[in-house]
């Protein structure tokens, strides 16, 4: 970086939309006590975490801005001739958040801060020219980093609902391959029992038995020790009783609760040499039914999946006001980060007053303000141990009053009081835009209602107030 007198004159500036409104003494006088820096293709005007030093304005060149997430580049904008950057006046700004790195030779007008008073004192244009420009740098910095925040909470839901989704439907090929391959061998056990000479009374006991299997509501619930026990115990008879081709049978018979007793009482009923192609006629159709009701579970795990989606999105809406249940809302907000709970190992404790009256409110932004807060709370709460995360909804006279504790570390006393403010986060770069509970207090106060933070180590509570009728 070289500094130097350059015979720049206002002419050049004029050429500036920002600027061209200003008088030519009062940009002479901005030339006049500026610096003239030029800056060499690959090098830095400004690196993170630097003291603002005052405005730039870039005469030529390009400097690409952008930010490190986790060792990745995100490019934010490019700057290029006629951007004015750097800390212009009323700005609170102090120090630079992000990279700005020089693509070809680049030369800059560098007004020193300590020059601002005189600037605003004596040169009114020139000040409101500036101050229009930072009022528009940030009511586009706010509304990329809102898009970030959506597309960064779109993310985290795609990542969750691709997890979740994939289990259900890879369990749907599975079985489906496998039932495929079962049917390919079903006709020889078809033609095994044919070839029976079974009286009436055999075919009943056969029959009332696999009715009573298929059609039991429950199948029995045991523990992995019990269970094992039982196909141990199913395997020893089968072998006793000269069963061929056992295979799978004592898993299927255990699982539909088919015990010793029951195959007992079947023996008493047919005649020995019937007995192994029946129980081999009983395990096959126990298999098809079993891999059709993963199917069926799968699939219905699937749809609800997809209509929590479209309640949480509300899709089927429009665009007003509606009055719904606000736990519902909560629920599916849940089922859309399930993922991220369990992969976090969190426990949900959920107290709801299953009594409240639905709420009139936009019922997407509602769901927004779940989002943010619970995704906060997860985040809180990583490396933590035993994490829990408590949710509670209560009527309190003409307001629903929601609290959402977590058992993380807590947020220091002095930050709690910024933490509503655009921008500010707590998170590492690329975790967080700082815009989560700046839209959460937004929508909450668009609904006439308020939010609150009360946090001491091990217990966070947000509590949102929300008016039912707003």
């Amino acid at each position: 970086m070289k500094t130097g007198i350059y015979s720049l004159q206002v002419k050049d500036l004029i050429k500036i939309e920002a600027l061209k409104e200003v008088p030519e003494m009062q940009l002479k006088w901005l030339i006049d006590e500026s610096a003239y820096v030029s800056i060499s293709a690959g090098d830095f005007l400004f690196e993170p975490g630097e003291e603002l030093k005052g405005i730039s304005i870039i005469i030529k060149g390009r400097i690409e801005l952008y930010f490190l997430q986790k060792n990745n580049k995100k490019v934010i904008s490019e700057m290029t001739e006629g951007t004015i950057t750097g800390l212009l006046p009323f700005s609170r700004a102090k120090m630079t958040t992000g990279y700005g790195e020089c693509k070809e030779p680049t030369q800059i007008l560098s007004f020193p801060k300590d020059k601002l008073k005189e600037l605003i004192v004596n040169h009114y244009e020139l000040t409101e020219a500036l101050v229009h420009v930072m009022t528009s740098r940030v009511r586009d910095f706010t509304a990329l980093q809102q898009q970030n925040e959506k597309m960064m909470a779109l993310g985290k839901l795609s990542a969750g609902l691709a997890h979740e989704l994939n289990n259900p439907a890879s369990a749907i090929v599975r079985s489906s391959v496998s039932l495929k391959r079962h049917l390919e061998v079903a006709p020889d056990a078809f033609r095994e029992v044919m070839a029976l000479k079974m009286e009436p009374s055999e075919i009943d006991a056969a029959s009332e038995m696999m009715t009573q299997m298929i059609c039991s509501i429950e199948k029995p619930k045991l523990s992995m020790m019990k269970r094992a026990s039982l196909e141990d115990e199913t395997l020893d008879w089968l072998d006793e009783n000269h069963v061929a081709e056992v295979c799978d049978m004592p898993e299927n018979f255990t699982e539909f609760g088919l015990s010793i007793d029951h195959l007992e009482d079947l023996k008493k009923q047919i005649k020995p040499e019937n007995l192994s192609a029946i129980l081999t006629w009983m395990n096959n159709s126990l298999t098809t039914e079993k891999m059709v009701s993963d199917i069926g579970e799968a699939s219905k795990r699937i749809a609800d999946l997809v209509g929590s989606v479209k309640n949480f999105t509300h899709m089927d809406n429009g665009g007003d006001k509606q009055f719904a249940d606000m736990t519902i809302g909560i629920r599916n907000t849940l089922k859309m980060l399930d993922h991220k709970i369990k992969k976090t190992g969190i426990a949900i404790e959920e107290d709801f007053d299953e009594t409240l009256p639905p709420v009139n409110a936009f019922l997407g932004e509602l769901n927004q303000v779940w989002t943010n807060l619970i995704d906060n709370a997860t985040d809180a709460m990583e490396g933590v141990h035993q994490p829990k995360l408590i949710i509670k909804t209560k009527k309190d006279r003409e307001f629903v009053n929601v609290s959402i504790i977590d058992n993380g570390p807590g947020i220091p006393e002095e930050n709690q009081s910024k933490i509503f403010d655009p921008f500010y986060t707590t998170k590492e770069m690329g975790k967080g835009t700082g815009l989560g509970l700046d839209v959460v207090n937004r929508i909450v106060k668009q609904h006439h209602g308020t939010v609150k933070v009360s946090s001491e180590p091990g217990k966070t509570e947000f509590l949102v107030c929300f008016p039912i009728n707003a």
